[in-house]
């Protein structure tokens, strides 16, 4: 076995994924509550792979009501290296229509209210999320699309927004003056949170739609929802494609260790019961510092 476990959050519309082999749902319990489901572990070639439906079985739990945190905190309990993360978006721009790929590389966060760190009084850090995902990873996942027939492009800015409303007509065209390329509800906070777990991310986002903003058109739930199932079985074969082009040793990421920078408070003065939660996520930075 490789020093590979992948994490593969899959979001609307792709609720598992094909070629597990050996594979079991296991329960994870976390310090910040339940996660969105069990996760289904298992193994693809020479990689461990651990797949968590982001919404839950069945699409039970809205954006707005994720908890982020436990689901983070169960990939690293079970010792996930790299998360994968599928989500299913609206395009912003002409040039990514419905059925196309998005490789997102920058986030602008308009969630409001969602726990978006692990970390908090006594016990402060600031991670740099300048470049929030993993550009390796990431450019392993734009040669598994372009491998799997996805129309794929390997960059892309992704607007968070709150939901559980898709936009006005005004708030898309507010964020195609932005420079957004794409639009969803569920990559923020979850990539801060994979950031302070030193967990690589990347995010691949499923055009469902066209948002609002071209003339005389709304997003529209049924034709979503047709769209989901040909996207999910090109992210089904993207996920084959990435975990077989994975060499059979990971090197190590600058992201492993990214809390060794972020750390401020003082051994000291650290609040013990915060330090408890976090014995997965920031384990082993506390315990080197």
């Amino acid at each position: 076995m490789s020093g590979w476990t992948l994490g593969i959050i899959g979001g609307s519309g792709l609720y598992g994924v094909a070629g597990v082999e050996d594979g079991r749902w296991e329960t994870v319990e976390t310090p910040w509550g339940p996660p969105s489901d069990a996760c289904y572990v298992g193994r693809m070639g020479h990689v461990r792979v651990v797949f968590l439906p982001r919404h839950g079985r069945g699409h039970r739990i809205p954006p707005s009501d994720l908890n982020a945190r436990a689901n983070i905190d169960a990939l690293k309990r079970l010792g996930v290296t790299d998360v994968l993360a599928i989500s299913s978006v609206g395009s912003l721009v002409e040039d990514r229509p419905p059925g196309s790929f998005t490789v997102v590389d920058q986030f602008i966060d308009r969630t409001r209210g969602r726990p978006s760190s692990f970390f908090g009084p006594g016990l402060v850090a600031h991670v740099s999320i300048a470049d929030p995902v993993c550009s390796r990873l990431s450019a392993l996942a734009v040669d598994a699309a372009r491998a799997a027939g996805a129309d794929v492009s390997p960059t892309g800015t992704y607007l968070a927004m709150e939901g559980p409303q898709f936009s006005t007509r005004a708030e898309s065209r507010l964020y195609r003056s932005w420079g957004c390329d794409v639009i969803g509800m569920t990559a923020m906070p979850e990539a801060k949170l994979a950031r302070e777990a030193e967990l690589p991310y990347a995010l691949v986002g499923m055009v469902t739609d066209y948002d609002c903003w071209r003339e005389g058109e709304a997003v529209d739930t049924a034709e979503i929802i047709a769209q989901l199932g040909a996207n999910a079985a090109k992210a089904r074969a993207l996920v084959q494609h990435l975990v077989a082009a994975l060499p059979e040793e990971r090197p190590a990421s600058p992201i492993d260790t990214c809390l060794d920078a972020a750390l401020l408070t003082a051994p000291a003065m650290r609040d013990p019961a915060l330090v408890a939660l976090l014995d997965a996520i920031a384990g082993r930075a506390l315990r080197s510092s």
